[in-house]
């Protein structure tokens, strides 16, 4: 995602309120009740395999106005496939044409994650090195942002975007007094109204199943018989989902940093789903191999490791930090205030992808010292980075994107059983149990708790897949928030799900590993893959600047666009 001018900081309320970009699930709770929503009218086509029944469009590519060797356009679908020939919504595409155009292989749709993610703007941002030249060679890649999402008629909570963000300013960074708890309930009450009021039409149509039945017309629009699919994240529900509608459709799915659907729904379970995702215990995990790598790599490549365990270090800041910000010097003679909710933020962003620990470690350093824990060491002196820089890098400081293209998908698909008055003593539980961290993204369904429309052909399951075709499914050992060990209980979904470990760190595969990228190749091309396959991340964390490469960052700035719910 590309930068944005620098803004007063409100982006970790906007990240507890979106909740954006959520970790996979827990294995399926027992006797859970799946209800299968009403499928779209569908019919059969030459081959007997059911399509969405709606009129497909003409999509008419034109070079892109700000992104060179893309195509944009914009296509019409239905806001309601009950009503097929009704009234519409729009869905912005982009593409990115094959290279090789006399052995090309058709059209390989991708979604980047969120929900709320911008398929289109981060398609511009990492196409051109985000798969391996042989796909790049035989594939159209074609992203979209989904109905309800950025220019894709997006769903949005207040008037304009002024009056969110002064909205936002107003509210507790993070709710840490028991006032402070009561202006954020207060505040997920009011975001939820404005979604409702100003939004209304598009967020009742915003499941994650609409968005599935615009991705099959996309695809007859694109002329494929089949869908070649790669998804990311949330990417992963949405293709659980077009694969339980449309089994016969499915050429290929890549399906990377996976989230189990029947946690994602939720139905049958009494906890929220920050808990049946698991995202606060994977971060804290995470973090933890941060802090261990860090002390590994020593203060020649990680100036934290010169104050003394990490480990210690990080976690006195943290605790000094929520007793009140810390002065730091700005580097231009004055001071920047430095907050918890920062920090905590900054670290969550950080662990998506190991290009930015380097980064991370040396604004704990310039904390710690500020603070009084240690000395400044030499390697963090040297580096001559004010630590507004290192937020600025670290995506903490950027313009406020709306909350509502996030809470679209999310709270039309998910069951959230607790009451948004108990949010708090549920939030205090799950802070003690994983500190920093579950305070951060304990109050994930907090907003949707508190919305009372629902799409009623949101489709929540059975969740038992039928498709023939074979699927990539894959995990990373390390992923803050899609646990890998819930990788093994999406792939169970499916008859033929060929599983690959990633041995690395942060989330998804983009940009982390030559192997994973290959192998990924030789499935989308040629349909192989093999089942247990194992591959090594490229750069070991603190690696020397020399050895480290442009495509470690992709990883964190697909996280960030999505996260972010811009």
């Amino acid at each position: 995602m590309t930068p944005r001018s620098p803004r007063p900081f409100t982006v970790t309320v906007a990240a507890v309120a979106s909740g954006a970009l959520l970790a996979a699930g827990l294995p399926a709770t027992a006797g859970a009740a799946e209800r299968a929503a009403p499928v779209a009218p569908a019919q059969s086509s030459a081959n007997g395999a059911a399509q969405v029944d709606a009129p497909v469009p003409d999509i008419d590519w034109q070079p892109c106005d700000d992104a060179g060797g893309f195509d944009c356009a914009e296509i019409q679908v239905p806001s309601d496939y009950d009503r097929p020939h009704g009234r519409t919504t729009t869905i912005a595409l982009t593409r990115l044409p094959a290279t090789d155009t006399e052995n090309r292989i058709g059209s390989a749709l991708v979604n980047f994650g969120g929900p709320g993610g911008p398929g289109v703007e981060t398609l511009h941002l990492v196409g051109e090195t985000m798969v391996d030249p042989e796909v790049r060679a035989r594939f159209d890649l074609v992203s979209f942002d989904p109905r309800g999402v950025g220019q894709s008629d997006p769903v949005t909570c207040f008037r304009d975007a002024e009056r969110e963000e002064q909205f936002l300013a107003g509210l507790p960074e993070m709710p840490i007094t028991r006032s402070d708890q009561r202006r954020i309930v207060a505040g997920f009450a009011r975001i939820a109204t404005g979604c409702q009021v100003v939004s209304g039409q598009r967020l009742a149509t915003a499941s994650t199943a609409n968005v599935a039945r615009d991705m099959d017309v996309l695809r007859q629009a694109l002329g494929d018989e089949q869908l070649t699919y790669i998804g990311y994240s949330y990417g992963t529900i949405l293709g659980a989902t077009y694969s339980a509608l449309f089994p016969e459709r499915v050429r290929a799915l890549v399906l990377d940093g996976t989230i189990d659907p029947v946690a994602w729904s939720g139905k049958g379970s009494p906890d929220p789903i920050a808990t049946r995702l698991g995202q606060p215990e994977a971060t804290v995990e995470t973090f933890a191999e941060f802090n261990r790598l860090c002390a590994e790599a020593g203060p020649a490549s990680c100036s934290l490791a010169a104050l003394g365990d990490p480990a210690d270090v990080t976690e006195e800041v943290l605790t000094t930090l929520r007793e009140g910000p810390v002065e730091v010097p700005d580097g231009d003679g004055g001071t920047v205030a430095v907050t918890y909710g920062q920090m905590v933020s900054a670290s969550y962003t950080a662990m998506y992808g190991t290009a930015q620990w380097p980064d991370l470690a040396l604004a704990f350093t310039q904390v710690a010292v500020a603070a009084g824990i240690g000395e400044q060491p030499p390697s963090a002196r040297a580096q001559g980075r004010s630590l507004d820089d290192l937020l600025r890098e670290l995506g903490v400081v950027e313009d406020y994107p709306s909350l509502g293209s996030s809470l679209a998908a999310q709270c039309m698909d998910t069951a959230e059983p607790l009451p948004l008055w108990r949010y708090p003593a549920y939030v205090d539980d799950l802070d003690e149990e994983y500190p920093h961290f579950g305070l951060l993204r304990g109050w994930t369904g907090a907003a949707c708790a508190a919305t009372v429309l629902r799409d009623e052909d949101a489709y929540t399951g059975p969740w038992g897949q039928t498709t023939q075709a074979p699927v990539m499914v894959i995990g990373t050992r390390h992923d803050p928030a899609t646990p890998y060990r819930f990788t093994a209980p999406y792939a169970d979904h499916y008859d033929d799900a060929r599983v690959m470990t990633v041995e690395g760190w942060g989330h998804t595969t983009l940009g982390a590993s030559t192997c994973a990228d290959a192998a990924i190749a030789r499935y989308l091309v040629d349909g192989e893959a093999d089942d247990g396959a194992t591959c090594t991340q490229d750069i070991t964390p603190f690696a020397a600047a020399a050895q480290r490469s442009d495509r470690e960052d992709l990883r964190t700035l697909v996280g960030r666009s999505a996260w972010w719910g811009a």
